[in-house]
């Protein structure tokens, strides 16, 4: 009997514990930190973001594992970052919390790095780093970590890329849950939604010739919520321009 009944009660306590992080939302993984000596204005990393203060997400930024990156799906995401003090007391702020966006990739060494599959990982920006962690440390700690709601100021908005018939957009700025499931674009010529594909991050593209004419966005999100953009880019557009909307996710 003792011999079933100890394997029992171990699984049983594993997929309690897998319960509770369910319903509370919080996941455990581990973070480093970067840009010591960089501008953080340049780092767009491979989502794409030229300027991480003009996309909206200020310094407290941070490059995903493979694991959470999605192949660029999770750009624009939102964490909420806790140092875990429990198994680090000596250099984590128990009180520390931050919210990060999801701006870069961490990619995998292929010899046992933080950054591999299936490791659950955050490369963060120094600013971020320090609101959880201690100055002088190893520069890794554990963490544990949840999705919440970006909250972002003024519209989504819309940077215009690419040449004659070749167009991308590079969709900033997006509340809710940040990152984009799919795309759509509609020309104030043509009378259907065309959908976009994913070029690179938070990059999407299309093969319509939209120039000279209005332009209207559709965006799904991945927790399912659609917003419309009617006409937020004019006629008289030119590429590199970028135009904000007056409409949000929440």
């Amino acid at each position: 009997m003792v011999t079933f009944r100890i394997p029992f009660l171990s699984i049983w306590c594993f997929f309690f514990s897998l319960v509770v992080k369910v319903i509370h939302g919080w996941f455990d993984g581990h973070a480093t930190f970067y840009g010591a000596s960089q501008n953080p204005t340049t780092l767009g990393g491979a989502c794409g973001y030229e300027n991480i203060f003009q996309a909206g997400f200020g310094t407290n930024t941070a490059a995903l594992s493979s694991a959470l990156f999605r192949g660029g799906e999770a750009c624009g995401a939102c964490y909420e970052l806790r140092c875990n003090a429990r198994l680090d007391p000596k250099w984590c702020l128990r009180r520390g919390v931050v919210t990060i966006t999801a701006t870069n990739f961490c990619p995998p060494n292929n010899n046992g790095g933080w950054c591999n599959a299936p490791r659950q990982h955050f490369d963060m920006s120094m600013p971020a780093f320090f609101h959880i962690a201690r100055q002088g440390n190893e520069g890794i700690i554990p963490v544990v970590y949840r999705r919440v709601p970006c909250k972002r100021s003024g519209g989504v908005r819309f940077t215009l890329k690419g040449q004659s018939n070749f167009n991308m957009v590079m969709v900033t700025n997006i509340g809710g849950s940040g990152d984009v499931k799919a795309a759509w674009i509609r020309g104030s010529k043509l009378r259907q939604w065309v959908p976009m594909h994913r070029n690179w991050g938070a990059n999407w593209q299309s093969s319509i010739d939209a120039r000279n004419q209005k332009l209207s966005f559709r965006l799904t999100l991945v927790n399912g919520k659609t917003l419309v953009f009617p006409n937020v880019v004019p006629s008289t557009w030119k590429f590199g321009q970028i135009f904000a909307s007056q409409h949000q996710f929440t």
